[in-house]
């Protein structure tokens, strides 16, 4: 095991601690990619020579430093690359690593769902599940040239690569993305859309008010919708204008949701994320006669007034719908 996915469990309102956190894993290797906003990917391979120790027991050092130091804790996958590691990551619980067997990784992926990979969407597994091709294991076995006519030919190569446990990818060192983020998990998997549509707006609003308070535009707002069965899809939007306008932020978050085309989707919790912060003095803003947007700026002006005298939960998240 050479590579850790570390997940670190932090309330969406505190992803500011990611930096420190990566900063520990800088401990063990300087070959850290930040995987915001919760997570991250280390190459131990120099370090596990250097403390003499392997990357699952170091993961146990990195867990205990974690909770220590932070109060944070964390679920760690081990694997011989990135895309293993990732996967691990999925069976791994507080206080357990979980690792992929070296010599045994094609029996590990065998009886997993096809959307257990990583960037495997829920249309891709649907598309395969109709032809039985519903674990690693079988789409595996199948023929290249049935992948290639099922999804595409670079895609369905890549697929049965990942499926037979092969790994080409590496970590990339990068600094943590400048970003904030939010999310809504419901109690039970919600099949309504309207529900959906509801907290999609309670999150906008979210974003959009702490972007005010820290005085930051965003660029590119992010949305993932998380499903019954474990697995995520994610879309991204660059906005028209950099934007803490919460009417633009709801507007850019349906537009995605509505664009996913769900029917019925268990949905067990929906993340929003603003990217490409800078601050908002240094961004243009286009003019607009629409009085209605004028007003809704003002209201919004005088929302964050009162949250800044009263606290956030002077305004209901939802209440300016109307």
């Amino acid at each position: 095991m050479t590579i850790l996915c570390v997940r670190f469990q932090l309330p969406p309102m505190y992803e500011a601690a990611l930096p420190g956190l990566l900063g520990l894993l800088e401990e063990f290797t300087p070959v850290v990619e930040a995987l915001p906003p919760d997570g991250a990917l280390a190459d131990l391979r120099g370090a596990e020579r250097y403390f003499g120790r392997s990357a699952v027991e170091l993961a146990s050092v990195i867990r205990v430093r974690a909770l220590a130091r932070y109060g944070v804790d964390c679920v760690i996958g081990a694997g011989p690359g990135p895309m293993l590691a990732r996967v691990a990551l999925r069976d791994a619980r507080p206080g357990v690593t979980c690792a992929v067997p070296e010599d045994a990784v094609a029996e590990f992926l065998a009886g997993k769902p096809v959307a257990a990979l990583p960037g495997v969407g829920a249309a891709t597994a649907r598309t395969l599940d109709e032809y039985g091709l519903d674990t690693l294991g079988r789409v595996a076995a199948a023929p290249l040239s049935t992948l290639q006519r099922l999804i595409g030919a670079k895609a369905g190569r890549e697929l049965r690569e990942k499926a037979s446990g092969i790994d080409r990818g590496r970590v990339v060192p990068n600094a943590v993305a400048r970003s904030l983020t939010t999310e809504r998990a419901f109690g039970i998997d919600e099949l309504d859309p309207a529900r959906h549509r509801r907290e999609l707006l309670s999150a906008a609003e979210e974003i959009g008010a702490r972007l005010r308070a820290v005085e930051k535009v965003c660029r590119t707002l992010t949305l993932t919708v998380r499903y019954a069965d474990r697995s995520a899809t994610t879309r991204s939007r660059t906005l028209k204008e950099p934007t803490a306008h919460s009417a633009a932020l709801t507007r850019a978050a349906y537009g995605m949701y509505e664009a996913l085309g769900l029917q019925r989707a268990r949905v067990r919790a929906l993340t929003l994320r603003a990217e490409g912060l800078t601050p908002a003095d240094q961004a243009s803003h286009q003019l607009t006669f629409d009085p209605v947007d004028e007003k809704a700026r003002r209201i919004e002006e005088v929302a964050d007034r009162a949250r800044a005298k009263f606290g956030p939960r002077a305004v209901i998240p939802g209440s300016l719908a109307a």
